[in-house]
């Protein structure tokens, strides 16, 4: 039995649902965090210490971390489709997952928590424009590695793909220009035609 914890409007909370939506598996969802709360209840903090979405329980095991919980799933159901194969085909995907959230990171979340989680008071401008030049910026490195294969995991959708999708997907609901980005722009249109991606655009951020 497969349960997630973790609240929909969560961007990382959306890598593992839409992991869990590709592989077509049974699984029970359930709202954690936020307005959800749980999350600091003793019951959840045993599952996850740091009281933080998503977390994976697949009967006995617990995962928490949501690139962990991508990479579980694949590893474990997702053979031929989302785990590339071979090792240096599951590194090359792996990288990219990594790269989206410890580079790609940064501008997003200036981007991002200005103008989703901020209050109006709070919300800083000058870091919404930092955030929009530096994304734009690492985006061309996605754009040039995306104009050889049509995706970061190589010829099909695979885990490599699946975190910069959803903040990507998080950024084109407030209208985040890719028109200079051809093949990010291309490659984001055949996300938008897999039903599991269709199931997170749909969902509202806030």
């Amino acid at each position: 039995m497969l349960t997630i914890w973790g609240r929909s409007n969560s961007v990382n909370v959306r890598k593992a649902l839409w992991a869990l939506d590709e592989l077509a598996l049974e699984y029970r969802h359930i709202e954690a965090g936020g307005a959800f709360g749980l999350v600091k209840e003793s019951d959840f903090l045993k599952r996850n210490p740091n009281g933080l979405v998503p977390c994976l329980e697949h009967d006995d095991f617990v995962l928490w971390e949501s690139n962990a919980i991508v990479r579980y799933l694949a590893e474990t159901f997702g053979h031929g489709t989302l785990q590339p194969d071979g090792a240096r085909a599951r590194a090359a995907a792996d990288k990219w997952m990594d790269w989206a959230s410890l580079v790609f990171a940064a501008p997003f979340r200036d981007i991002f928590w200005n103008s989703v989680r901020a209050t109006p008071a709070q919300r800083n401008e000058a870091e919404i424009q930092r955030g929009l030049e530096n994304s734009a910026e690492l985006l061309r490195i996605v754009d040039d590695v995306l104009a050889q294969q049509p995706y970061l995991s190589g010829d099909r959708l695979g885990i490599g793909d699946i975190p910069l999708g959803c903040q990507i997907q998080a950024l084109r609901t407030l209208s985040y220009p890719l028109s200079e980005l051809p093949h990010v722009a291309a490659w984001y249109q055949r996300l938008e035609q897999r039903e599991a991606f269709r199931t997170l655009v749909r969902l509202p951020l806030a």
